[in-house]
């Protein structure tokens, strides 16, 4: 199945970029990021920057426009069945080097989870002395691996970056 990622929630004075892979089938039939239920992306960012939780799809893309994050997927196009990243074919990446450029700001980019780091680092040349990288598990339901908890713990870095008002 092709499957196109979405546009990016950005604006232009964001400081922080959170790439995932690419959208899977619940996000994509819902039009959202992070669309799945089970999915704690959205968790976590409202407990990491301190708000109460909303299913509000407007609410959630306030939350990280707020706190100057982008949220984007480093492939512009795959095909896959299902939604594992682990059955990605023949992927297209995004365009880095005019996104980058129009959010001049952004020096940190966490990836949620590794493939998201194997993508990009195959498909994306920047000069890695101008941005922090940071690799931290998957939010997907699909990342069993480690409790919420812990997984939680290790996205509570973005707390570094973000500057509270």
């Amino acid at each position: 199945m092709e499957s196109f990622s979405f546009a990016p929630i950005a604006e232009p004075d964001a400081t922080i970029l959170i790439l995932g892979t690419m959208p899977g089938t619940k996000s994509l039939e819902i039009q959202q990021y992070y669309g799945h239920v089970q999915n704690n992306f959205w968790r976590f960012m409202f407990e990491i920057l301190n708000e109460d939780f909303s299913n509000d799809y407007q609410i959630k893309k306030a939350l990280l426009l707020k706190n100057k994050i982008a949220l984007w997927d480093v492939l512009q196009f795959c095909e896959r069945i299902g939604s594992l990243d682990s059955a990605i074919k023949n992927e297209i990446a995004n365009d880095f080097e005019q996104f980058l450029k129009q959010h001049a700001n952004i020096k940190t980019i966490i990836f949620n989870g590794q493939k998201a780091t194997a993508f990009f680092k195959k498909y994306v040349y920047i000069n890695n002395a101008d941005y922090q990288l940071i690799t931290l598990p998957s939010t997907s339901p699909a990342n069993a691996s480690k409790p919420f908890a812990a997984k939680l713990e290790e996205w509570k870095i973005i707390r570094l970056f973000v500057k509270f008002e």
